[in-house]
């Protein structure tokens, strides 16, 4: 099992780049479980540059399941004990278990708090994934063992955020569970005898697997290792649905397939609507440069839409990693990310087309360098979603208010034309001609989903639980949105 844990991990490496890792089961070896991991990429982890450490790594952890992850922070250091999966050693087997943790948990500091104040446990990592451990580790508690979707369900009953998980133990069950609003991804899929669950198609795809079912919110896919069977169960109460829009801006891979919504499409769909409101004349002398990569496909709709050409007069260095979701040295790395095409953008107004704004470290970047280096008359910057105004408490890496860029200029309520009043001068903070988001009532249908059914907590200031509500109102100052859609309502009804 463990040969295909790297390439499939290699399929998710946008996801994360700080560490990678996997965890092993062989009923045959005194260690059931037997963890590798490390800091940086999966090349790096797993050896893959060097042929005979590579297989020394597959050999040194041979098995018949495997779990893996790739490690994308919002907290903890960069060191090796925070990549994950987390392992749990026990006498019993069925206590001794590993997980791997993807998501946000909102409430952290209350968790925390009940743990070591009520409960008596030790934290030493300081991170979510150690309050999962700790949380499946007293749900194990007692002397027979329990159902797994008994464990999981108790979890629930304090956990407020984002929250997937994969879970394998010493007896060789396997758990993979989506948390009740359906935050982040989760898909699975067979081929013969290979059974695989991943947070994005593109993996299952990879594996030749065609048949893939999206796991819902509030559900688990459970294997028991003595059948050999595989269970899908419910293990709380489905919420309403609030799939993080972000994955289809900016997260996923291209070509995966997010909650029956093809993240490609999706993509051309909002350069679709973003054209749709252009209100610059186009002519020969224009030219749209998407930011690479994401934002191709926004850019080409963009340009197909306004009759324009598309051109690639951004370069991305494939061998440097994705600036928003590494760490330190954003500005540093966006300079050695990026090459610039002078032959495409001398002389020509640029339409440079981006997913999001969220800092804009990048983005002030690549505007000075498109006038000194590329050359370019104008540069018209146009956004493929909404301002982010608020932070994001589930996942993706944008938590505090301060760090972003359109709360300098937007408060929560804003109005169409409060909006178009504060690009220009968002555009002259930036050093661009002209800028224009996509409106927040757009999102849905680009994706192909109900507003109602994704977080768009970051462009609307409306969080769907109760702990991002109260957070938010503590950094604002007011009294917390009831997390029912209402402050969309009130952005966009003016």
């Amino acid at each position: 099992m463990s040969p295909l844990v790297s390439p499939a991990l290699l399929d998710l490496q946008h996801r994360g780049q700080l560490g990678a890792g996997m965890t092993v089961f062989d009923p045959s070896a005194p260690h059931r479980l037997r963890t590798h991991k490390e800091t940086g990429s999966v090349r790096e982890v797993f050896r893959l540059t060097h042929q005979a450490k590579a297989q020394a790594v597959v050999r040194e952890h041979p098995g018949i399941a495997a779990i893996g992850h790739v490690r994308y922070a919002t907290s903890g250091r960069d060191q090796v004990e925070y990549a994950q999966p987390f392992e749990r050693p026990h006498s019993r087997t069925w206590k001794w278990f590993s997980l791997g943790f993807n998501g946000n948990l909102a409430n952290y500091p209350e968790l925390r708090d009940h743990l070591t104040d009520e409960r008596g446990y030790h934290m030493v990592h300081g991170v979510d994934t150690e309050i999962l451990i700790h949380h499946v580790a007293y749900a194990l508690r007692g002397e027979e063992k329990p159902q797994l979707v008994d464990v999981f369900a108790e979890l629930t009953e304090t956990l407020d955020g984002a929250y997937n998980i994969v879970f394998l133990n010493g007896d060789g069950d396997f758990v993979a569970a989506r948390d009740p609003l359906g935050f982040r991804p989760l898909c699975y899929g067979r081929k013969g005898d290979l059974f695989a669950v991943a947070s994005e198609s593109v993996a299952l795809h990879n594996m030749g697997i065609d048949d893939i079912v999206d796991v819902e919110p509030g559900q688990m896919v459970r294997v028991d290792y003595e059948t050999r069977e595989i269970h899908v169960e419910r293990f709380t109460e489905a919420r309403s649905h609030r799939h993080c829009f972000f994955e289809w801006v900016y997260f996923a891979h291209v070509s995966s397939d997010l909650d029956g919504s093809s993240v490609y499409d999706a993509r051309w769909r909002l350069g679709e609507h973003l054209a749709r409101d252009e209100h610059v004349s186009m002519g020969d002398d224009c030219v749209v440069v998407a930011v690479p990569d994401t934002a191709k496909p926004i850019g080409d709709a963009f340009a197909y839409s306004m009759n324009v050409r598309s051109l690639e007069g951004i370069v991305r260095n494939r061998y440097v990693g994705r600036t928003f979701i590494e760490g330190n040295d954003r500005a540093e790395k966006v300079r050695r990310k990026y090459t610039l095409l002078p032959s495409v953008m001398r002389d020509k107004r640029v339409f440079l087309v981006e997913d999001s704004l969220v800092r804009s470290t990048t983005l002030r970047d690549l505007i000075h360098r498109t006038r000194v280096e590329g050359k370019a008359s104008e540069v018209h910057v146009r956004i493929g979603s909404p301002p982010v105004i608020a932070p994001c408490f589930y996942g993706i890496d944008m938590s505090t208010l301060n760090e972003l860029f359109a709360p300098h200029y937007l408060g929560m309520d804003y109005t169409r034309s409060d909006l178009d009043r504060v690009c220009r001068e968002m555009a002259e903070r930036l050093g661009a001609d002209s800028l224009r988001y996509l409106p927040v009532e757009d999102v849905g249908p680009s994706i192909g989903l109900p507003h109602e059914s994704l977080c768009t907590a970051c462009v609307t200031g409306s969080y769907p639980t109760p702990t991002g509500s109260r957070i938010y109102a503590d950094e604002m100052g007011r009294e917390p949105d009831r997390g029912d859609g209402r402050a969309f309502e009130r952005t966009v009804s003016k």
